[in-house]
């Protein structure tokens, strides 16, 4: 976070960022921090710590440590709606609440779809999620084929992740928190259902809730994270994975740690994309990918388990 404050485009003292947030003063360096750093900042730790909680919660949820939270289509669902907004050239706010709508509406379409006669398995969520996601894309193709050129390179930016028009932090952060405190309770029964629906109902877990609520609170995390920022990569499902070959799989300490983790894995990736080829930025979901494909590839060749998987 004091990396996201002091550089950018103008390099701004460390004592300068600490006396703009102590005293605010009013000249150029806070306003600089103030009204566009900080809350950038802000949104982005927001935005990474919910989808390493929704990328922790669906690999225990689905039982695959290689889970992501865009698994379920709640990405696509949040695209189709952004850019169905842009096409009727709405504002900022409009898209972020066509894009939460969308992905709500993927979060129904998907659960439902699972549930289906009433039965319910691992397999089937990820098999209808992946369905979802596949016809989302075709209506992203169908939009981006159609769409003019004036919005087109907004369109883009949005698919690929963008921090640059993040708003009012303060909901986005709300989430996070209320998303955490929900969690850490359940975080006992989480350690048992990661062993299986079987050994977890046998020890006195109410599974079949129990998964429900892991499924909204994951949802919910993702939809209000892609609304924010769009659709970023590998967040949710790189740090996940190396918060647990790091400390272990106790829901205790996993569920935290990846809150902080990728909190901060997309803070510095934001950093970044505001600096390497400053004035111009670069989308943050560029820079994700870019830390998170090599990261993936070497812990697939390390995890014999993942490659069997």
């Amino acid at each position: 976070m004091a990396l996201a404050l002091v550089v950018g485009s103008i390099n701004i003292p460390i004592r300068a960022v600490v006396a703009t947030l102590f005293s605010a003063p009013d000249s150029m360096p806070a306003e600089v921090v103030l009204s566009l750093r900080l809350p950038r900042a802000i949104a982005g730790f927001a935005c990474g710590g919910l989808l390493a909680l929704a990328g922790a919660l669906l690999q225990v949820l689905l039982r695959n440590p290689l889970a992501d939270p865009y698994v379920q289509g709640i990405s696509g669902g949040a695209e189709v709606g952004a850019l169905v907004a842009n096409l009727f050239g709405v504002g900022v706010v409009g898209v972020n609440g066509s894009a939460f709508v969308g992905a709500l509406a993927a979060m129904l379409l998907v659960f439902g779809l699972a549930h289906g006669d009433g039965s319910w398995t691992q397999t089937r969520l990820l098999l209808t999620g992946v369905i979802v996601a596949a016809g989302c894309g075709a209506a992203i193709a169908l939009m981006l084929s159609i769409a003019p050129d004036a919005q087109l390179r907004g369109m883009l930016f949005w698919l690929m992740g963008d921090l640059s028009q993040a708003g009012d932090p303060r909901l986005v952060l709300g989430t996070l928190a209320a998303a955490l405190i929900v969690c850490l309770p359940f975080a006992r029964e989480l350690n048992l259902l990661a062993r299986g629906a079987d050994v977890a109902q046998a020890l006195g877990v109410q599974v079949a809730p129990l998964r429900r609520g892991v499924y909204l609170v994951a949802s919910l995390a993702t939809a209000t994270a892609v609304t924010q920022a769009g659709a970023i990569g590998f967040v949710g499902l790189i740090v996940p994975h190396l918060i647990r070959l790091a400390i272990g799989n106790d829901q205790r300490l996993l569920l935290p740690a990846a809150v902080l983790a990728g909190g901060s894995l997309l803070v510095i990736a934001d950093t970044l994309a505001r600096v390497v080829i400053a004035p111009q930025q670069l989308p943050v979901g560029v820079l994700t990918a870019l830390i998170g494909v090599p990261v993936f590839l070497f812990l697939l060749t390390r995890d014999p388990q993942a490659r069997r998987g």
